[in-house]
């Protein structure tokens, strides 16, 4: 492996850890925490959109880093890969972009109906909209897993 190579695997991996440690922080430290912060639903969720659009930025970053450098790591990994090994890197790529999709797509339209119910002060929408939106939340937390368990069996298979 290559000097090049090397830096930009660890680009990959410092990204993955960014963006993956990130969203599961955001939902298993920030989103229990916030209700001490801001017992009023509305106002929690002003808070918590504010602290997500920070974390966006920081996100969308890592996110097109990931593509691009996973990009660049696929044409060298699949030039030693087993067929193994080369199906399960289609597996991960079809669950990036089932990822991507359901990340962009639940922030687009849930983000935006949440930030305009909470500036309204509507609890009872937010609460509605949240029941509906949370459990893409969940699969996106669990499609990160699977892509993680996926990498893990990628590496057994080099």
């Amino acid at each position: 492996m290559e000097l090049l190579d090397t830096v930009i695997l660890f680009v990959h991996l410092l990204s993955a850890v960014l963006f993956i440690g990130g969203s599961f922080f955001l939902w298993l430290v920030v989103m229990p925490l916030s209700r001490q912060l801001a017992p009023d639903e509305a106002a929690r969720t002003v808070l918590v959109g504010k602290i997500a659009r920070g974390f966006a930025k920081w996100s969308n970053a890592t996110l097109l880093l990931l593509v691009v450098t996973g990009l660049y790591n696929a044409s060298w990994y699949l030039a030693g890969a087993s067929p193994l090994a080369r199906e399960l890197l289609e597996i991960k790529v079809a669950l990036v972009g089932v990822l991507v999709l359901g990340i962009y797509a639940h922030g687009l339209y849930y983000g935006r109906k949440i930030s305009r119910l909470a500036k309204a002060g509507d609890v009872q929408g937010l609460q509605a909209v949240r029941k509906r939106s949370r459990p893409i939340s969940y699969l996106n937390l669990a499609l990160m897993v699977a892509i993680l368990v996926v990498v893990a069996l990628m590496q057994t298979m080099s």
